[in-house]
């Protein structure tokens, strides 16, 4: 029997590049059957609530799920439909690959892995105002939780990915120096988790410096990993590393269930004029292919149509070329 996978096209670009990311599928072969469910700003349009207990429920059914981008409102508004999600299925580990695909650009060959605790830090959301001299909001407050067992289980991930594909370096950014007991245990516990992995070179470095140097001679870097919120950041300097966010494919993972994404926004403000990158997404596909389905050849071809079709002059707007969404789509079908 075909395997269902739910499919959330998202907000703004997201069902552009989810149509044409699907087209790629399908024409790969893949054995696959597609739940198509709603979460973020036109599911609070049209069923008034930005994550629906229909989606939430075809995610626990197939355990696979493939999103689009989705609007998060700043300040005001309901709070990520990301976060929650990762919360409602522990979706522990985000794995962003930042590989070049663009010769050409500010660094050649880039081809390092960011791996992300998705579920504490500051992003847990335990947050709240606090009134000083009848002003309500006088001043907010916001906790960073880390726990033991959190960090042990993203560090160990990172470990035993670097491992299990030929990795030969980690390092853990952190700020230890300044927040000394959560980034403190955070760093504490890999450190205790490296002494098991002699096979991988072990480093720590503090955050910004190692914003830094991702700068500088990203070339250093092998395996990354870090906290919520540094990884959000980081992950989003890496990547432009390579050229564009709009490159770029995550996968955000836990005990059987797996959330496959592009890296970036909804850009609304090109939304529907058929320029936006679909490349993200098609490239989280592959991750999907070959990690959780297991047909790495299948994946294999969809990553090699992706550069091909880059190496033949099909070029998306973002990377300065004229190739719209569908095209370059068409494209990478034509050539796999």
């Amino acid at each position: 029997m075909a395997q269902t996978i739910t499919v959330i096209p998202g907000d703004g670009i997201g069902p552009e590049v989810t149509d044409a990311t699907l087209t790629v599928l399908k024409a790969a072969g893949a054995d696959l059957e597609y739940d198509m469910q709603q979460a973020g700003l036109i599911a609070l349009q049209e069923q008034r609530n930005p994550l629906p207990k229909s989606t939430l429920e075809s995610a626990e059914a197939n355990r696979i799920m493939l999103k689009g981008p989705l609007t998060t409102p700043s300040g005001a508004g309901f709070r990520s439909i990301n976060v929650e999600m990762r919360k409602a299925f522990d979706l522990y580990a985000h794995v962003r690959p930042v590989r070049t695909i663009v010769p050409g650009g500010r660094y050649e060959d880039i081809d390092l892995v960011l791996i992300r605790e998705n579920t504490e830090g500051l992003y847990v959301g335990v947050e709240h105002y606090i009134g000083i001299h009848g002003d309500p909001h006088a001043a907010a407050e916001s906790v960073m939780i880390i726990t033991r067992f959190g960090a042990e289980r993203i560090c160990r991930y990172a470990f035993e990915y670097a491992r299990a594909n030929g990795r030969k370096k980690a390092t853990l950014a952190h700020k230890a120096n300044i927040l000394k007991f959560t980034q403190g245990l955070f760093l504490e516990v890999g450190q205790e988790v490296a002494k098991e992995y002699p096979d991988i070179e072990w480093e720590d470095r503090i955050i910004d410096a190692t914003a830094m140097l991702l700068v500088l001679d990203p070339y250093r870097f092998d395996v990354l990993v870090m906290e919520n919120m540094f990884g959000d950041i980081l992950s989003d300097l890496a990547a432009a590393t390579t050229g564009s966010l709009g490159t770029l494919p995550s996968a955000s993972v836990g005990a059987g269930t797996a959330l496959y994404e592009p890296v970036h926004g909804s850009a609304p403000d090109i939304a529907g004029t058929g320029v936006a990158n679909p490349m993200g997404m098609i490239l989280s596909v592959a991750m999907c292919v070959d990690r959780t389905l297991g047909e790495p050849t299948l994946a294999t071809a969809i990553r090699e149509a992706v550069r091909n079709t880059m190496a033949h002059g099909d070029v998306p707007a973002d990377l300065g070329g004229e190739t719209s969404t569908m095209a370059f789509a068409s494209a990478v079908r034509n050539r796999l």
